[in-house]
């Protein structure tokens, strides 16, 4: 099937009841695969602001980055990244210096970006000097120490190293994430303006990378069609030509095509329909619970949400349980309830339990006896799961006097609305790239990113959480990170709900499953039996 066949099958709208019978035929042979998801990406770029996480699986396939991570089995036979193992990816090797204050890389020679242009040092000065630039980058590229250009040394146009003011053990780890993607520096340059030296407007609907897929057509908000790049050196070559990413907003036609033969990989699977697709002959399952988390933000830069009063009523008031088995039939890890004893990684739970009682105890001492009125927003590519929290949120909190209105954002604008601190009181869903309780703490309650959702500023935290990063002494670490436990216990910056169970049904002959961050899918590995 040649290109023009292939996109004629995408004359499906969202809300058609049946995908295109000229695809099934397709779809039974070759190498092309179709990938349905609830959501939509909304750009090219992984650091855009307001980027959702649909648009990570665009820029995780079609951009290298200097490193990578290894897979680890998971219990269901599926794979998910090691986070611990990191190998080279553009970068042919790397070594560390001795005091650890250096790093070179060694890049591929034969490494070409789509436009068949040799990828070279200056690419990744110009990629990764872009992060800097870049609030959300800058932030993250932080916590492992790299935050002046000037540590970015070109040494020949297939040599490059980074400086840094001391060891981090963080610093490898960070060059293996989404933010660090090597782009086609020439390329980008000729979109650049004075204002905008990066040509970060025209990257976030460009893609010029040099990863193992290209994207042959777009529509965001509709489709991606990515090709195989058959120059790719950084890996082994992917077992699959084609795949189109599709956009379908209902979970029955997502599903009802993945039956049929019409769709290969269905992403975003609603809890109750688990079961019946686990005894289904001609499909398989992933299911796994996921570091992703789920919360209710508060933004405690907007009153009443600035009172840490009104923050813990409305966690004593919601109905953690029903609201569990009612979005999610309880697939997924609470992180509501009784706080564990002695344990010190994070996110967990944080004694959250439902008192209504409590909750309006807490409003009177917050001299809001009677109530107030508020919006409570989510986005409609989280709408399987948010919807039903909503609706039971607005129940719980109507019955101690706060008065709910529930606002649906178009999918994709939420992030924009939370980069610029505007949204008062929502559903969100988001994942820590590492694991460490300090690294966690810095990205999500410190600092004015996005990321941190409950917009908390507490300076002793904030000294606590800089302390942490570099203690080499483990008690005094562990005995820093329990204080930070038991400071957002208290002040309840966001309302952690639970780690979602990622369920991804797929047609039996489809291998090499595994996911990203943020619960996208990685293309690199797919194949067919």
């Amino acid at each position: 099937m040649d290109r023009r066949h292939f996109l004629a099958t995408l004359a499906m709208g969202t809300g058609a009841a049946l995908l295109p019978a000229k695809w099934a035929m397709a779809q039974s042979r070759g190498q092309d695969l179709r990938v349905l998801s609830e959501g939509a990406p909304n750009a090219f770029d992984s650091f855009s602001a307001g980027v959702n996480r649909n648009a990570l699986q665009i820029t995780w396939n079609v951009y290298d980055r200097l490193l990578t991570f290894g897979y680890k089995p998971e219990p269901d036979g599926f794979a998910s990244f090691d986070y611990y193992d990191i190998r080279p990816e553009l970068a042919e090797s790397y070594e560390v210096s001795a005091d650890g204050r250096q790093i070179l890389f060694r890049l591929r020679p034969d490494a070409t970006f789509h436009d068949g242009a040799p990828v070279t040092a200056e690419d990744v000065k110009f990629s990764l000097d872009r992060v800097l630039a870049s609030p959300i980058g800058r932030s993250q590229f932080a916590t492992g120490s790299l935050t002046d250009p000037a540590q970015f040394v070109v040494v020949d146009s297939h040599t490059f190293r980074i400086d840094l003011p001391q060891p981090d053990r963080l610093t490898l780890p960070n060059l293996a994430l989404t933010y660090p993607i090597i782009v086609n520096a020439a390329l980008a340059r000729q979109h650049a303006t004075e204002a905008d030296p990066f040509a970060s407007e025209w990257l976030r609907m460009n893609p010029a990378g040099g990863g193992a897929f290209r994207v042959a057509d777009a529509a965001l908000g509709e489709r991606v069609l990515f090709e195989r790049f058959d120059d790719w050196k950084s890996g082994p070559l992917p077992g699959i030509r084609r795949v189109l990413w599709q956009t379908v907003p209902q979970p029955e036609t997502r599903l009802a095509a993945l039956r049929k033969g019409d769709a290969d990989i269905v992403q975003d699977i609603p809890a109750p329909d688990v079961p019946r697709l686990q005894q289904e002959p001609e499909l398989k399952v992933a299911g796994m619970p996921t570091a992703a988390f789920q919360f209710i933000g508060m933004n405690g830069g907007i009153a009443p949400f600035d009172d840490v009063r009104v923050r813990q009523a409305i966690a004593h008031a919601l109905p953690y349980e029903e609201m569990f088995r009612t979005a999610l039939f309880s697939r997924g890890a609470p992180l509501f309830g009784p706080a564990p004893e002695g344990d010190l990684s994070f996110p967990q739970p944080l004694g959250t339990v439902t008192d209504p009682e409590r909750a309006k105890a807490l409003l009177k001492e917050a001299g809001l006896e009677d109530g107030f009125d508020t919006t409570f927003s989510y986005d409609l590519s989280q709408a399987s799961v948010a919807e039903p929290v909503a609706l039971l949120l607005q129940d719980a909190l109507g019955k101690i006097g706060i008065r709910v209105a529930i606002e649906k954002v178009p999918s994709g604008q939420l992030g924009t609305l939370l980069q610029e601190k505007r949204v008062p009181f929502y559903f969100e869903a988001s994942i820590a790239f590492l694991r460490d309780p300090d690294y966690f703490f810095r990205i999500f309650y410190t600092g004015t990113t996005r990321w941190n959702f409950g917009n908390y500023q507490n300076a002793e935290f904030a000294a606590l959480v800089e302390k942490a990063r570099f203690e080499t002494d483990r008690p005094t670490y562990e005995a820093d990170v329990a204080r930070m436990i038991r400071m957002v216990k208290e002040d309840m910056p966001i309302i952690l709900l639970w780690h979602p169970t990622l369920d991804v049904a797929m047609r039996r002959d489809v291998e090499g499953y595994s996911f990203i961050f943020h619960r996208m899918l990685e293309l690199r590995t797919l194949s067919r039996s």
